[in-house]
């Protein structure tokens, strides 16, 4: 008779974010007898994923929607029966500007991050000069390469599309949503799929055509149910109390840092130090209160039959310093950057710019202050009251590294005045809120993915332990789910083969 029939499996789960709700949810749903803990070391759980709803706003402190082209998130707000609360991007205003020389231009339609599906919108765009369209165009004649060899989103895309399509579309694109230096990202690690346009068609725009004549020959019934983004209209709060709201009574323990880890035999011991800050939950937490236990001012250790490190990288490579140094160096490898979101309120008659898109991205070359603007009520128009607009401003990232951290009353005034002189706005806002991000965004250089066979080669070697993140295959929501959710079922298969073989 194996253990498992005597005594639950206890499992560690280190960080709160989503990939650690994740996976903590999936234990639970396919284990309902294992005994997880979820360790988050700040005051609630969810991470960077936090909903603030105030003056009649809906204010999301760091990512607003999640992509539909993979599954995962879909897949997860299903099972916990929020599908009826997804909601699509308005229809009538899913397009961008970009600017240019100070002034906004609506993206060429049909452009979609790195390669055009319509060569006329191109054509007559703005954006990019007559020598620059021309240049773009040839794509459709430049052999492809064969070999399979990483190269950096810059390079990739001027020898595709030529410097000025870099310049003044794919890199304001791209960068607003990696917050990376372009002279680095990896085009295998971030967006894989268009080398394998070039390399199975020989050229983007072959590929983005032929796709869209197949779409096109499918017809409506085959077409996706949703638009290519949505949200939860009670804000993305609502996903991280629905999880924890799944989960047994005292599981997710907020203010308990891991400080230590150590192999225990084939399970672990984690040292922790608990804090008391929020001992009383406040209203931001309080869906969550009948699962969320808060800590007092302790230190103590704890043994587990298995561990989810669901951290940061940085957190991580320290957690398993002591554990396999090799594997803590490649984890502290990967650079991150960090990100300020500037949420502003205004009346919408100040705005003198038409509110006809879902926001506005600047290229590098502009050098202006700001990454992009989302103009959140307008994509989501239930995030404002009737005569309102709410934008979320993005700035640093990368290009400008010391922006994520700079003070409020120095941050402001360099996004106020950009902001008010792109969208010709008219006194001040009536609403301001910021939240700083620093360090949050892994940067996927070039190699990444050589850099992450290597730490899971290394994680493999360490019994009943898996690593679930932004830092490995994906930073988006539905990538952090799908991570911890196969960490999950990592660790339970592992267990059922331990139990069989007893």
């Amino acid at each position: 008779m194996g253990q498992q029939e005597h005594q639950p499996r206890r499992i560690a789960v280190i960080g709160g974010g989503i990939a650690g709700l994740a996976a903590a949810h999936r234990l639970v749903e396919l284990d309902p007898r294992c005994s997880v803990t979820l360790m988050e070391a700040g005051p609630r759980p969810g991470g960077v994923l936090f909903t603030r709803h105030e003056d009649g706003f809906q204010v999301e402190q760091s990512a607003d929607n999640f992509i539909t082209t993979v599954p995962w998130g879909l897949n997860l707000c299903r099972r916990l029966g929020l599908e009826d609360q997804l909601v699509q991007t308005n229809p009538a205003c899913r397009r961008t500007f970009v600017v240019r020389r100070g002034r906004m231009h609506l993206l060429p339609d049909g452009f979609l991050m790195m390669a055009p599906t319509r060569l006329w919108p191109l054509a007559v765009t703005g954006i990019l000069s007559p020598l620059g369209k021309i240049r773009a165009a040839m794509e459709y004649l430049i052999p492809p390469r064969r070999d399979e060899a990483d190269e950096s989103m810059a390079a990739f895309v001027r020898r595709r599309l030529g410097r000025e399509a870099f310049d003044r579309l794919v890199e304001p694109l791209v960068g607003a949503v990696y917050a990376a230096d372009m002279e680095k990202l990896s085009v295998l690690a971030t967006l894989p799929r268009f080398r394998e346009m070039e390399r199975e068609h020989g050229s983007l725009i072959r590929a983005m055509r032929r796709r869209m004549k197949n779409r096109s020959r499918a017809g409506r019934e085959s077409g996706a149910r949703y638009s290519m983004f949505v949200t939860i209209r009670d804000g993305l709060s609502s996903l991280v109390e629905r999880i924890v709201s799944r989960l047994p009574a005292d599981t997710v323990q907020v203010n308990t840092a891991a400080t230590r880890i150590e192999r225990l035999g084939d399970g672990w011991r984690v040292w922790t130090e608990e804090n008391d800050e929020c001992r009383i939950m406040n209203d931001e937490c309080a869906a969550t209160k009948p699962s969320v236990r808060n800590s007092s001012f302790i230190t103590h250790h704890s043994s587990f039959d298995a561990l989810i490190l669901a951290t940061p990288s940085p957190v991580t490579a320290k957690l398993l310093q002591t554990v396999d140094a090799t594997l803590a160096t490649r984890l502290a490898s990967i650079d991150h950057s960090g990100t300020a979101i500037v949420s502003l309120g205004y009346e919408s008659d100040r705005i003198g710019h038409p509110m006809n898109g879902m926001g506005v991205v600047a290229p590098a070359v502009e050098r202006s202050p700001i990454l992009a603007c989302s103009f959140s009520s307008r994509k989501y128009p239930h995030r404002a009251p009737d005569g309102k607009e709410l934008l979320r401003v993005f700035v640093g990232g990368a290009r400008r590294p010391e922006l994520a951290e700079m003070d409020d009353d120095r941050l402001l005034p360099l996004v106020l005045d950009e902001l008010s002189r792109l969208l010709h706005i008219r006194g001040e806002p009536c609403f301001c809120r910021v939240a700083h991000w620093p360090a949050t965004m892994p940067q996927y250089h070039v190699g990444h993915k050589e850099l992450v066979a290597e730490i899971e080669a290394h994680a493999a070697a360490l019994p009943n332990l898996q690593l679930a993140g932004n830092a490995y295959r994906g930073v988006g929501i539905p990538d952090c789910i799908h991570g911890g959710e196969l960490a999950a079922e990592r660790i339970l298969e592992t267990s059922r083969i331990a139990t069989n073989r007893d």
